[in-house]
């Protein structure tokens, strides 16, 4: 007999409202030497009070919006332009920061130090996804730019904000993670 996971209704309440969750962090942008959004504090409580499953349907459900033309992106921006664009990749690569960090918190569980390793490990593959795609889009657009260049203008400027996030995300989950019991972590 087969096994079929079904998506209950609470599920679809969850990954809706944290596309809204997405979207309105990723519009919050805080003025800075390069600005930054809230984008990624949204990946990573998505992770947190979602787990793995709901959280990467969420992000494909978040990016699908996007690229038929819903401003959910940074800066109100949607389109296939957003995605397929040199950025870009950093969107996609939240793909792996959503697989890696939700296998680490499964398998190292939910205390803070692993979380935040967890969590950082997964940034780390983004960074080096969106790192390729930017260098190799931009390479298309404009001409060879060396992956010095590609960090300094894409991954440096971020890093200490994406840790800050990455803290408010296992602080905010430690407060309201009795709303979410543990089996929704899957």
């Amino acid at each position: 007999m087969k096994s079929y996971s079904k998506i209950k209704t609470i599920d679809l309440a969850y990954i809706g409202m944290f596309v809204a969750v997405l979207t309105v962090c990723a519009w919050i942008t805080i003025p800075f030497t390069i600005p930054f959004t809230m984008q990624t504090f949204g990946i990573f409580i998505t992770i947190c009070l979602l787990g793995t499953k709901r959280s990467l349907l969420t992000l494909l459900i978040y990016m699908l919006l996007g690229f038929i033309g819903l401003p959910v992106f940074s800066g109100f921006g949607a389109g296939p332009g957003v995605l397929l664009g040199p950025t870009g990749g950093y969107l996609i690569g939240f793909v792996f920061t959503i697989l890696i960090t939700g296998s680490l918190i499964t398998r190292f569980g939910r205390k803070p130090p692993a979380m935040i390793l967890s969590m950082i490990t997964g940034l780390l593959a983004c960074y080096i996804f969106g790192t390729v795609w930017f260098m190799l889009v931009y390479t298309a657009d404009t001409g060879a730019v060396g992956l010095l260049t590609t960090l300094t203008l894409c991954v440096f400027p971020f890093i200490i904000p994406d840790m800050v996030k990455i803290g408010l995300s296992v602080l905010i989950y430690k407060r309201v993670n009795t709303l979410f019991t543990e089996r929704t972590f899957k």
